[in-house]
């Protein structure tokens, strides 16, 4: 009978999770990608913008990067008030937020408004992120969780594949006293308000309220998570501030600002990098861009399915981060677009490729409260990654004209993260 019974089991579970990702992740994964477009398309507006405007390259690089201030200093107490009010509530409000924003980004008329209206943007996304990461721990098992996560963040390279040639046409748009890049803005601004309202409508904030599943399916994923917090509530679960003091918070933090680094470091200079060193129209250099995007989609997806099927989050998030680092040196000092687009393309896909199995290593002995402010704290605290990658770039780039020493300061980032990563996978496996 137990052979039977765990067939049945399997096959159930099998059923549900397939029909949690057909259901759930599409318009998940669509969101995610409305939503890194509003924030790396300035890669794009600021092919013009440097010249209308007579904004320095630091300029950009700071302008890019404070961004993540703003994340970092409303992510934890939008992610938390998430958790009061309800995802389909306060993702349905920052949604529409960051879209009227992102519109308004048309207005930017000097570095001090470029400055202002990034830094609002960022405050407005600030719980998008950790909202859909807490959101997919209620809804996904743990054996499945790395998969989705994966899934999910492969609409950051997508967003660069839909939004690359998209912005590079729309730079060439001019008419009604706008130009291409404020077009742009305006444009690419609307989806997230019209997706904002649809959120209210489709997304519910419980499994048990998911009228799409069977009762055998609903009862099933209800009791297998019920399961999962129980054991994880067996786990000596932190208060609010022992969590914001926790060393292996900070750790985990360290290894995600790795991440960010290389994510927004690259993604936000990269079409000044292709048409710097190879002087294409806009569009041409929105199509170039393609390839690092593409490579990084199936790179992200193999480490995510890899990682599963193994049950192994460590070196999974380790090795990624040391073949990116390599990547990022070799268009350091690569000779030719094409080398330089390669490396970039590496360091891209393996930082990301990191990002599935670090978050199954990281929620995997969160609860409640905790989890919210955990997930939001290691967010804001690594994405200050996102400040430090473009500005670094933006401050060598100032220096000597190139690109080849902010890129190997982002490479030695992280190779750190990937270090830490061995370490603090190592302390929970002994815990």
């Amino acid at each position: 009978m137990e052979p039977a019974l765990d067939a049945t089991s399997d096959h159930l579970e099998s059923a549900v999770i397939s029909r949690l990702m057909w259901r759930l992740m599409p318009f998940l994964f669509l969101l995610y990608i409305v939503a890194y477009l509003d924030r790396i398309n300035v890669g794009f507006g600021i092919l013009q913008m440097r010249d209308q405007l007579g904004l320095s390259d630091r300029v950009y690089g700071r302008a890019a990067g404070i961004f993540f201030a703003g994340y970092f200093f409303f992510q934890l107490p939008s992610n938390l008030l998430l958790e009061k009010f309800g995802v389909r509530r306060w993702i349905t409000g920052i949604m529409v937020l960051w879209g009227v924003i992102s519109c308004l980004m048309i207005f930017i008329r000097g570095p001090h408004s470029f400055y202002a209206m990034r830094f609002l943007l960022g405050a407005a996304e600030a719980g998008f992120f950790p909202g859909i990461i807490l959101y997919m721990k209620r809804w996904f098992p743990a054996r499945s969780r790395a998969r989705a996560v994966a899934w999910f963040m492969t609409a950051n390279p997508l967003a660069g594949v839909v939004g690359s040639p998209v912005s590079g046409a729309l730079l060439g748009l001019h008419g009604g006293g706008l130009s291409g890049w404020q077009w742009m803005f305006l444009i690419e601004g609307l989806p997230a308000i019209i997706l904002g309202a649809v959120v209210f409508f489709t997304l519910c904030d419980w499994p048990r309220d998911a009228k799409w599943l069977t009762e055998g399916e609903r009862t099933w994923l209800v009791q297998t998570l019920e399961g999962e917090r129980q054991v994880e509530a067996r786990v000596p679960q932190s208060s609010f501030w022992s969590v914001l003091l926790s060393g292996r918070m900070w750790l985990l933090s360290i290894v995600y600002f790795g991440v960010s680094t290389t994510m927004y470091g690259v993604t936000l200079w990269l079409p000044s990098v292709i048409r710097s060193s190879s002087g294409l129209s806009y569009l041409w250099t929105g199509v170039i861009a393609i390839f690092p995007f593409l490579v990084t989609v199936v790179v992200m997806v193999l480490v995510g399915i890899l990682s599963d099927r193994r049950g192994e989050r460590r070196w999974h998030t380790a090795i990624p981060a040391f073949i990116a680092g390599a990547g990022l040196a070799l268009a350091g000092y690569g000779g030719s677009t094409l080398v330089i687009v390669i490396g970039l393309a590496l360091g891209m896909a393996f930082a990301e490729g990191m990002v599935g199995p670090f978050w199954a290593m990281a929620t995997s002995s969160m609860a409640g409260l905790s989890a919210a402010a955990g997930i939001a704290m290691i967010n804001s605290l690594a994405n200050l990654g996102g400040y430090f990658g473009p500005d670094i770039i933006g401050l060598f780039r100032d220096f000597n004209g190139g690109f080849r020493g902010g890129l190997l300061a982002i490479a030695a980032t992280v190779t750190l993260s990937g270090m830490v990563a061995l370490v603090v996978g190592r302390r929970r496996a002994d815990a």
